[in-house]
């Protein structure tokens, strides 16, 4: 990981205080807006930013897990289940204003924060990655996650509204170093030459150029710069972390696209999913 858990924990007090002052300069019909987080709007997002603190503490800290989640035997039904929690509080948190919303964000942002910083980033996380193929995950690799869970959110209000404005070297790019990290496990089942590289490069300031090389079984990341790749997917900023949380499908994002090389592994980081979706 190139950012320690530190590192991010920094930018996840910068991404808090840039949240509240986001919001307190919402208009009503500002938190009315839709977002590409289907189903949701401003406020319902802004509601869930907040289930991520409380839910944080809640588990993280005091290892309270509120009821049994019942049979969990796949990927599909923990994603069902988590967006079955996540559906049940954004519509409880209906009949909370605003006003009490940003309230209750800036008492648990700090907070959450503040007890992620008390882990040891090598300790196993008590949630893996699942996004990542990872079976237990250290806790360096959770506050990543969490990190990005926070920047995604707050970009999905500020999409809404017409802000991009973490849209920055200092935002954007940790961002992307952790969903890339879902690149190797994307190509799992992918079969190509040993020794072929697949590159993601994001356009634009914040954005960058990350690989993937095939070995005998597995693709790994690759931390050089690559000489020739065998597929290159280029990408729009203000596309790329739309199509990589699953808002945007390739039907869509594909007018921000460019595959150079071979298209079958090009196409395949349209498969690309850094979120439990």
């Amino acid at each position: 990981m190139k950012y320690t858990a530190a590192e991010f924990l920094d930018l996840m007090d910068g991404l808090d205080s840039q949240l509240f002052e986001l919001l307190n300069g919402l208009t009503d019909d500002q938190w009315k807006m839709p977002t590409v987080a289907s189903k949701w709007c401003v406020k319902d997002v802004a509601a869930h930013l907040l289930d991520g603190n409380l839910r944080g503490l809640s588990t993280s800290r005091d290892g309270y897990f509120g009821d049994p989640p019942g049979e969990i035997d796949s990927y599909q039904s923990l994603v069902d289940y988590l967006n079955k929690l996540n559906m049940s509080w954004t519509q409880a948190t209906k009949r909370l204003s605003p006003k009490v919303l940003i309230s209750m964000l800036q008492m648990s942002g700090p907070e959450y924060v503040n007890h992620l910083r008390q882990l040891d980033p090598l300790d196993p996380a008590i949630f893996s990655v699942g996004w990542a193929g990872e079976e237990s995950s250290t806790n360096h690799f959770h506050i990543a996650r969490e990190y990005s869970e926070k920047f995604l959110h707050q970009q999905q209000i500020r999409d809404a509204i017409g802000n991009d404005g973490l849209l920055t070297e200092k935002y954007f790019h940790p961002f992307l170093e952790v969903f890339m990290k879902a690149l190797p496990h994307t190509f799992k089942n992918i079969e190509a030459e040993r020794g072929s590289i697949v590159t993601v490069i994001v356009t634009g300031h914040g954005g960058g150029l990350w690989s993937i090389i095939k070995e005998d079984q597995l693709w790994m990341e690759l931390h050089e710069e690559p000489s020739q790749p065998a597929a290159a997917f280029i990408i729009e900023p203000t596309v790329a972390w739309k199509l990589f949380s699953k808002s945007w499908r390739k039907e869509k994002a594909q007018y921000s696209v460019e595959i150079k090389g071979e298209e079958r592994l090009g196409n395949q980081v349209y498969e690309m999913v850094a979120v439990m979706a």
